[in-house]
């Protein structure tokens, strides 16, 4: 009945130890040739790729920084949507988290520049299974000061009080941002236009002959409630938000507990 699959990463499709399964490896691996599975997520392209080839679907598509980067992987690679925080935005950004000695990471298509080699920094490196470019804040902005270039996302990591007060600035300035806090210490900046959700649908129209309404989605947090509600089948994980589960169609089993996997086998495998 479903022909595609649409999940995000991490809290979802990976477990407590952020690896994939066993379970979850063979149900995708087990699915039709013809059925794309669509990684969609606030990671770059190099953390998702690996995982895609442990799943054996490295031609699949790709939903890079929410929505932000979308990557045809056929046998052209071709991007079908970039969308950036613009320079101006990243360079006040970039100052502030200098003087304040706050962690700022920025991502751009497939590189991660981070300040220096710091516990944040490494523990990124130990989640996301990617190398980053060391480069300091100041130094990225000079460097893309000629081309305007701004970033697909920033990432911030340190202090609560002084991520509190790197988004009470951004809101006071009515930046046009999208401010994700997946935890009192981390804080994910994006352009405020993208979505998971919007993603899928330009893929869709621009790769496959089948409607939004023919996809299962699976997803744990706020950003992928807009993706659950648009959806065929909107499935939450049971560790997921509570305001996820509000407007997910069905349940499944906690990360842990291979919920992604057991739903696949249920739609598409008839093994239960």
């Amino acid at each position: 009945m479903y022909k595609a699959i649409c999940t995000d990463i991490d809290g979802t499709l990976l477990n407590a130890n952020r690896k994939l399964s066993e379970r979850t490896i063979s149900a995708i691996r087990s699915l039709d040739d013809d059925i794309p599975v669509i990684l969609a997520s606030s990671r770059m392209p190099a953390a998702m790729r690996h995982l895609q080839q442990v799943l054996g679907i490295e031609k699949h598509p790709l939903i890079c920084y929410n929505g932000g980067y979308v990557i045809d992987q056929g046998h052209i690679i071709r991007t079908l949507d970039s969308v950036t925080i613009p320079f101006p935005i990243a360079r006040k950004i970039a100052s502030w988290a200098e003087k304040s000695s706050l962690h700022a990471s920025f991502y751009f298509e497939d590189h991660w520049y981070a300040p220096s080699l710091d516990e944040w920094t490494e523990r990124e490196i130990n989640n996301t299974q990617v190398q980053a470019k060391i480069l300091s804040n100041s130094a990225i902005i000079s460097r893309w000061h000629a081309t305007q270039t701004g970033a697909h996302k920033i990432m911030c990591m340190g202090d609560p009080q002084l991520i509190d007060a790197l988004v009470k600035q951004l809101k006071d300035q009515k930046e046009p941002l999208h401010l994700y806090r997946s935890k009192d210490t981390y804080l994910e900046i994006a352009p405020l236009q993208i979505s998971k959700a919007s993603a899928l649908a330009l893929l869709l129209k621009n790769k496959y002959k089948f409607s939004v309404d023919d996809v299962i989605a699976f997803g744990d947090n706020f950003n992928d409630i807009e993706l659950l509600n648009v959806v065929g089948k909107g499935i939450a994980v049971q560790n997921a938000r509570e305001e996820l589960k509000a407007v997910a169609n069905e349940i499944t089993d906690s990360a842990k507990e291979d919920g992604v996997a057991k739903a696949i086998e249920k739609y598409f495998l008839n093994l239960s």
